[in-house]
């Protein structure tokens, strides 16, 4: 017999949708999956099912998709199919196929739901899949949002199975003789998941024979605890952080006196990408010189005396960054190399593809970026600034490539050389140069 009354009561209690609602069920054919869509059809709710081939696995997904369509067939439900491209999506965005796949699923299964008038879209995801979830958050390292795993339900997205764990839904399955198929993938211990699934999770079980009761309390917990933390934040949010002609403004002031200082201004800038790496980098040197800059993915953080200021990159797609430490001897930035050496000799090459700079001007970390607007240096031999734009000109460079050269920054903002072109003048090895610092440019 299936749980009908318990599933209802677990919808209810975490109010994932009412019964009137229409929902559209992501159903691969799989145990989970198949098992949901007979709750929701003994249920007599009103929904649909979506199913999406990533063409992976030859002859095995074409089975899944004719399985699939033949299953919403006998419900007498309205089916959507979608076939994907995955591995050249993968290729093109630079991602795991797994990633890739989930990308395209979540995609698509919005596009549906809107298209179709749906309420909500309802995944399979069990106990187990949000043990798994948090295992590899903390393997991978994660902030307090990464410890409850898998919520019930998150916008438009609810998980009306999170109540039973794999090893119930194997028993119910079996028991009440529920036609399913096989990924074949799922035994695969080539996947990180699959490694925990496999390999990890069953030696917790046999410490704690309730692990998935036990990591279903703990869940809560961490909820509660991120729901307690972000209000906390958002009230010191408001004392900290301003705006100001459209940036985001941060008194330097207020921020060294939070406590704790990284977790609360770590989840000040979660949302413009910084990374934990980045925001420590960005509190060692608060108390640096104006202009020095830090950077994520589509955001620049500066500080400008008294403050910091968030402000998006002019095109994310094009500006990329990169942090030089004094222990790295190199760093990749696109398809280029920068090398680092250090050497006692003041002995200088006439190499346009080499930087020869005084070791005791420079402060790390460095950063490598590209052209932006207003960017000026002082180039070697010449004792007046020049815009980057006008030395591009000079240059003859053309408008595409200066954007692809890149930036060696010092730590207080300013330029110390354009790679394969020219020093700053002020960075240059000279009659009191102890120990030099060698930069050399290289494509990959």
């Amino acid at each position: 017999m299936l749980p009908l009354q318990q599933f209802k009561d677990y919808i209810k209690k975490n109010a994932l949708f009412l019964p009137e609602q229409k929902i559209v069920l992501a159903v691969s054919g799989g145990k989970d999956s198949v098992l949901m869509a007979q709750l929701f059809k003994l249920c007599n709710y009103n929904f649909s099912i979506a199913h999406c081939n990533f063409n992976l696995r030859a002859d095995e997904a074409q089975r899944d998709e004719s399985f699939v369509k033949l299953l919403a067939s006998t419900f007498d439900v309205p089916f959507y199919i979608t076939h994907f491209d995955t591995k050249a999506y993968a290729a093109e965005h630079q991602i795991s196929t797994q990633m890739a796949a989930r990308d395209l699923r979540y995609q698509w299964f919005e596009q549906v739901r809107v298209e179709g008038n749906y309420d909500y879209i309802a995944v399979a995801h069990h106990q187990s899949d949000a043990i798994e979830t948090l295992l590899l958050n903390l393997i991978r390292g994660t902030g307090i949002s990464g410890m409850h795993g898998i919520l019930p339900k998150r916008d438009k997205i609810i998980r009306p199975l999170l109540f039973l764990s794999r090893l119930q839904i194997d028993e119910l399955v079996e028991e009440n003789d529920i036609n399913f198929v096989e990924d074949s993938s799922n035994e695969s211990s080539k996947y990180a998941r699959n490694k925990i699934r496999l390999n990890v999770i069953p030696h917790l079980r046999d410490i704690n024979p309730n692990l998935e009761e036990t990591f279903a309390q703990n869940i809560i917990r961490f909820a509660e605890t991120e729901e307690v933390l972000t209000a906390f934040v958002a009230q010191k949010r408001m004392e900290v952080m301003s705006q100001v002609n459209g940036d985001v403004c941060l008194n330097i002031a207020k921020i060294s006196a939070l406590k704790p200082q990284k977790l609360i201004v770590f989840e000040f800038l979660k949302p413009y990408h910084f990374t934990s790496k980045v925001v420590d980098e960005l509190l060692n040197s608060l108390n640096k010189q104006t202009g020095t800059s830090f950077y994520s993915s589509t955001h620049a953080a500066t500080i400008n005396r008294d403050h910091v200021l968030i402000s998006a990159l002019r095109d994310e797609q094009e500006i990329a960054v990169q942090f030089l430490h004094p222990k790295d001897d190199c760093i990749i930035i696109n398809r280029t190399k920068i090398s680092l050496f250090y050497t006692e000799s003041t002995l200088v090459e006439n190499n346009a593809l080499k930087a020869f700079v005084d070791l005791d001007q420079l402060i790390f970390p460095l950063i490598i970026r590209f052209w932006q607007d207003g960017d000026k240096f002082m180039p070697l031999g010449m004792r007046n600034f020049k815009k980057l734009s006008d030395f591009f000109i000079d240059q003859k460079v053309p408008l595409p490539q200066k954007d692809k050269i890149p930036l060696l920054i010092n730590g207080n903002g300013e330029i110390i050389w354009i790679a394969g072109f020219r020093t700053d003048n002020r960075y240059k090895v000279n009659a009191t140069t102890k120990k030099v610092a060698i930069f050399e440019l290289s494509n990959l």
